[in-house]
Protein backbone atom coordinates (compact mmCIF):
# COMPACT_ATOMS: atom_id res chain seq x y z
CA UNK A 1 0.00 0.00 0.00
CA UNK A 2 1.81 3.29 -1.06
CA UNK A 3 -0.22 5.92 1.41
CA UNK A 4 -3.26 5.85 3.72
CA UNK A 5 -5.55 8.60 5.28
CA UNK A 6 -4.92 10.90 8.45
CA UNK A 7 -5.65 13.38 10.09
CA UNK A 8 -3.57 16.53 10.83
CA UNK A 9 -3.72 16.76 14.52
CA UNK A 10 -1.52 19.57 15.14
CA UNK A 11 2.29 20.70 15.64
CA UNK A 12 5.01 20.11 18.20
CA UNK A 13 8.55 20.14 18.23
CA UNK A 14 11.38 17.47 19.35
CA UNK A 15 15.22 18.09 20.16
CA UNK A 16 17.33 16.00 18.48
CA UNK A 17 20.69 14.13 19.73
CA UNK A 18 22.70 17.14 18.68
CA UNK A 19 20.43 19.60 20.86
CA UNK A 20 18.52 21.02 18.17
CA UNK A 21 15.23 22.17 18.05
CA UNK A 22 12.88 20.47 15.06
CA UNK A 23 9.61 21.78 14.23
CA UNK A 24 7.22 18.62 13.51
CA UNK A 25 3.60 17.79 12.62
CA UNK A 26 1.91 14.80 13.93
CA UNK A 27 -0.50 13.17 11.80
CA UNK A 28 -3.16 10.39 12.91
CA UNK A 29 -2.64 8.07 10.39
CA UNK A 30 -5.68 5.09 10.07
CA UNK A 31 -7.06 2.97 10.43
CA UNK A 32 -7.93 2.74 7.15
CA UNK A 33 -10.27 -0.14 5.18
CA UNK A 34 -10.19 -0.99 1.84
CA UNK A 35 -13.93 -0.02 0.44
CA UNK A 36 -12.95 -1.21 -3.12
CA UNK A 37 -10.90 -2.67 -5.78
CA UNK A 38 -10.78 -0.87 -9.30
CA UNK A 39 -9.27 -3.19 -11.59
CA UNK A 40 -8.80 -2.64 -15.68
CA UNK A 41 -11.18 -4.97 -16.68
CA UNK A 42 -14.06 -3.44 -14.80
CA UNK A 43 -13.48 0.02 -14.41
CA UNK A 44 -10.54 1.13 -16.74
CA UNK A 45 -7.75 1.74 -14.71
CA UNK A 46 -6.17 0.04 -11.37
CA UNK A 47 -6.91 1.48 -7.99
CA UNK A 48 -8.08 0.70 -4.43
CA UNK A 49 -10.03 2.88 -2.95
CA UNK A 50 -9.63 3.50 0.88
CA UNK A 51 -11.94 4.55 3.78
CA UNK A 52 -11.34 6.89 7.16
CA UNK A 53 -13.15 7.99 10.10
CA UNK A 54 -16.53 6.43 10.88
CA UNK A 55 -19.59 8.18 11.16
CA UNK A 56 -23.35 6.76 11.28
CA UNK A 57 -25.21 4.63 9.53
CA UNK A 58 -28.34 7.99 9.36
CA UNK A 59 -25.95 10.31 7.81
CA UNK A 60 -25.14 7.80 4.93
CA UNK A 61 -27.26 7.22 1.79
CA UNK A 62 -28.45 3.96 0.73
CA UNK A 63 -26.26 3.69 -1.89
CA UNK A 64 -23.12 4.46 -0.25
CA UNK A 65 -24.59 2.33 2.49
CA UNK A 66 -24.47 -0.36 0.16
CA UNK A 67 -20.92 0.18 -0.87
CA UNK A 68 -19.74 0.17 2.27
CA UNK A 69 -21.32 -3.54 3.40
CA UNK A 70 -20.12 -4.95 0.18
CA UNK A 71 -16.99 -4.22 2.10
CA UNK A 72 -17.60 -5.14 5.58
CA UNK A 73 -17.25 -2.04 6.82
CA UNK A 74 -19.04 0.48 8.86
CA UNK A 75 -19.85 4.02 7.42
CA UNK A 76 -16.59 6.17 6.50
CA UNK A 77 -16.52 10.00 6.37
CA UNK A 78 -13.35 10.31 3.82
CA UNK A 79 -12.66 7.87 0.83
CA UNK A 80 -9.30 8.21 -1.26
CA UNK A 81 -8.80 6.23 -4.37
CA UNK A 82 -4.89 5.51 -4.72
CA UNK A 83 -3.76 4.68 -8.00
CA UNK A 84 -1.70 1.20 -9.10
CA UNK A 85 -1.83 -2.34 -9.62
CA UNK A 86 -2.51 -4.29 -6.32
CA UNK A 87 -2.26 -7.96 -5.97
CA UNK A 88 -2.14 -8.69 -2.59
CA UNK A 89 -4.88 -6.19 -1.63
CA UNK A 90 -7.93 -7.66 0.14
CA UNK A 91 -11.25 -5.91 0.63
CA UNK A 92 -12.19 -4.89 3.88
CA UNK A 93 -8.29 -5.19 5.04
CA UNK A 94 -7.48 -2.68 7.35
CA UNK A 95 -3.92 -0.97 7.31
CA UNK A 96 -2.65 1.25 10.28
CA UNK A 97 0.57 3.38 11.02
CA UNK A 98 2.84 0.41 11.13
CA UNK A 99 3.26 0.84 7.51
CA UNK A 100 5.28 3.65 7.89
CA UNK A 101 8.93 3.43 9.44
CA UNK A 102 11.42 5.97 11.14
CA UNK A 103 13.75 7.54 8.82
CA UNK A 104 10.96 7.06 5.34
CA UNK A 105 10.99 10.20 3.73
CA UNK A 106 7.19 10.36 2.62
CA UNK A 107 4.52 12.89 0.64
CA UNK A 108 1.70 14.49 2.69
CA UNK A 109 -0.92 16.62 0.71
CA UNK A 110 -3.60 18.64 2.19
CA UNK A 111 -6.20 21.72 1.38
CA UNK A 112 -4.51 24.74 2.65
CA UNK A 113 -6.10 27.35 5.43
CA UNK A 114 -8.50 29.81 3.21
CA UNK A 115 -7.28 33.13 3.72
CA UNK A 116 -10.35 34.66 1.69
CA UNK A 117 -9.80 37.94 -0.68
CA UNK A 118 -6.14 39.15 -0.06
CA UNK A 119 -3.71 42.02 -1.81
CA UNK A 120 -0.80 41.25 -3.41
CA UNK A 121 1.77 41.99 -0.16
CA UNK A 122 -0.46 38.48 2.20
CA UNK A 123 -1.09 36.97 -1.21
CA UNK A 124 2.66 37.40 -3.45
CA UNK A 125 4.94 38.71 -0.05
CA UNK A 126 5.07 42.27 -1.67
CA UNK A 127 7.00 44.48 0.08
CA UNK A 128 5.66 47.89 -0.99
CA UNK A 129 8.35 50.47 -1.46
CA UNK A 130 9.93 50.29 2.18
CA UNK A 131 10.00 54.09 4.11
CA UNK A 132 9.46 55.94 0.80
CA UNK A 133 7.11 58.29 0.23
CA UNK A 134 7.41 60.15 -3.03
CA UNK A 135 4.75 59.60 -5.39
CA UNK A 136 3.15 56.54 -3.28
CA UNK A 137 0.46 58.75 -0.91
CA UNK A 138 -0.62 55.45 1.48
CA UNK A 139 -0.50 53.12 -1.71
CA UNK A 140 2.45 51.40 0.13
CA UNK A 141 0.27 48.31 -0.56
CA UNK A 142 -0.58 48.47 -3.79
CA UNK A 143 0.50 45.81 -6.35
CA UNK A 144 1.88 48.82 -8.81
CA UNK A 145 1.96 48.77 -12.78
CA UNK A 146 0.20 45.35 -14.06
CA UNK A 147 0.46 46.23 -18.29
CA UNK A 148 2.05 47.64 -20.81
CA UNK A 149 1.13 50.41 -22.94
CA UNK A 150 -1.23 50.58 -26.02
CA UNK A 151 0.44 47.32 -27.31
CA UNK A 152 -0.14 44.95 -26.24
CA UNK A 153 -2.75 46.78 -24.35
CA UNK A 154 -3.85 43.78 -22.09
CA UNK A 155 -3.03 42.38 -18.74
CA UNK A 156 -0.85 38.90 -19.24
CA UNK A 157 -1.95 35.76 -17.66
CA UNK A 158 -0.72 34.83 -14.21
CA UNK A 159 0.07 38.36 -13.25
CA UNK A 160 0.43 38.86 -9.48
CA UNK A 161 -2.53 40.29 -8.25
CA UNK A 162 -5.00 39.99 -5.42
CA UNK A 163 -7.37 37.02 -5.36
CA UNK A 164 -8.02 34.14 -3.55
CA UNK A 165 -5.69 32.91 -1.13
CA UNK A 166 -5.67 29.43 -0.12
CA UNK A 167 -8.09 27.25 0.40
CA UNK A 168 -6.19 25.14 -2.24
CA UNK A 169 -4.61 21.73 -2.64
CA UNK A 170 -1.18 21.71 -1.71
CA UNK A 171 1.47 18.80 -1.72
CA UNK A 172 4.56 18.79 0.59
CA UNK A 173 7.43 16.39 -0.52
CA UNK A 174 10.47 14.97 1.51
CA UNK A 175 9.36 14.98 5.03
CA UNK A 176 11.35 12.67 7.01
CA UNK A 177 9.22 10.87 9.45
CA UNK A 178 10.59 11.14 12.96
CA UNK A 179 8.13 9.27 14.94
CA UNK A 180 5.72 6.35 14.94
CA UNK A 181 3.15 5.85 17.52
CA UNK A 182 1.98 2.45 16.52
CA UNK A 183 -0.51 1.86 19.32
CA UNK A 184 -2.39 5.36 19.01
CA UNK A 185 -1.80 5.28 15.08
CA UNK A 186 -0.03 8.74 15.22
CA UNK A 187 3.04 9.72 12.59
CA UNK A 188 5.09 12.80 13.50
CA UNK A 189 6.85 13.86 10.77
CA UNK A 190 9.73 16.93 10.39
CA UNK A 191 8.14 20.12 9.32
CA UNK A 192 4.88 21.55 8.18
CA UNK A 193 1.76 20.19 6.43
CA UNK A 194 -1.07 22.10 4.79
CA UNK A 195 -4.34 22.27 6.25
CA UNK A 196 -6.20 23.39 9.49
CA UNK A 197 -6.13 21.64 12.72
CA UNK A 198 -8.17 18.21 12.27
CA UNK A 199 -7.97 18.50 8.57
CA UNK A 200 -7.90 15.35 6.57
CA UNK A 201 -4.50 15.13 4.69
CA UNK A 202 -3.10 11.45 2.62
CA UNK A 203 -0.17 10.57 3.01
CA UNK A 204 2.06 8.33 0.61
CA UNK A 205 5.39 6.93 0.14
Amino acid sequence: MPGLIGKKIGMTSIFSEEGKNIPCTILEVGPCKVTQIKTEDVDGYNAVQLGYDEQKESRVGKAALGHFKNAKSSPLKKLVEFSADFDEVLLGATYNADLFQEGDFVSVSGTSKGKGFQGVVKRHNFRGVGDATHGQHNRLRAPGSIGAASYPARVFKGMRMAGQTGNARVKVDNLQVVKVLVEKNMVVVKGAVPGAKNSYITIEK
